[in-house]
């Protein structure tokens, strides 16, 4: 009886063993999966995080250039290199009446918007250095992504240099930035805001990033192989005898 009665327990144990190893087996291959793509997406080679930051390089050297150049040859109003249009501006016409280099500076942001000084350089100091860690921890499969970020970038950098290293005017805090590139339309008589090459690069920056929140494409491979090895782990697990 005694042993009659062992026989179906341990029988019982075994019945269970097959499918209790088959499901630990499917969840830990759920897990690698996970960890795999968390891996793949969280490491961004060097040479990727470099390459993006020469270029975010090249760009600010770019914008500090064509200021320092513009300003430096139109600050003088040279005899018979510019002229005044309509409204007063002393322009030099490089296509037309339409583009033209005009000499400006912005105590503010974009479009004319002001804040406090203090409050403006702060943010754009921090900015920088968020966006600077954005360029280089963005996984390199977001293309897009990584192009908006480092424009943006660029664009961030190049404005807060105007702020910390121009000559202030008197009685102000900070340097302003110095803007020259004027864009007019006849047809309206309108002017659009003078900007400079860092204001470009943060414009089409902001586009990028917009259209690469609508792309799909944008999604990193790794993540479509890691689901589709849970899938197959998981019909491979329910597969298992009992």
């Amino acid at each position: 009886m005694a042993a009659s009665g062992d026989a179906p327990a341990g029988a019982g144990v075994e019945k269970h063993s097959g499918p209790k190893v088959a499901v630990e087996t499917h969840t830990s291959s759920k897990a690698g999966a996970s960890s795999s793509v968390g891996r793949s997406l969280d490491r961004v080679p060097l040479a990727s995080a470099l390459s993006r930051m020469f270029v975010a390089a090249a760009l600010i050297v770019a914008d500090l250039w064509s200021k320092a150049a513009v300003f430096a040859w139109l600050s003088p109003r040279p005899e018979g290199v510019g002229r005044y249009d309509t409204h007063g501006h002393w322009r030099h016409e490089i296509f037309g009446d339409w583009f033209a280099f005009y000499l400006t500076t912005n105590p503010g942001m974009a479009w004319g918007l002001k804040l406090p000084p203090w409050l403006l350089v702060s943010g754009r100091c921090v900015a920088v250095l968020f966006l600077a860690w954005l360029v280089v921890s963005t996984p390199r499969e977001r293309r897009m992504l990584a192009a908006s970020l480092t424009l943006i970038f660029a664009g961030a950098a190049g404005n807060l240099y105007d702020n910390l290293f121009v000559p202030p005017f008197e009685g102000a805090q900070f340097g302003e930035v110095r803007d020259f590139i004027d864009v007019y339309f006849a047809a309206w008589d309108w002017h659009f805001p003078t900007f400079n090459v860092a204001d470009a690069c943060i414009s089409v920056g902001a586009l990028l990033l917009l259209a690469s929140s609508f792309l799909t494409s944008e999604r990193p491979a790794e993540v479509h192989t890691a689901q589709g090895a849970q899938t197959n782990s998981g019909a491979t697990s329910g597969a298992t005898p009992r």
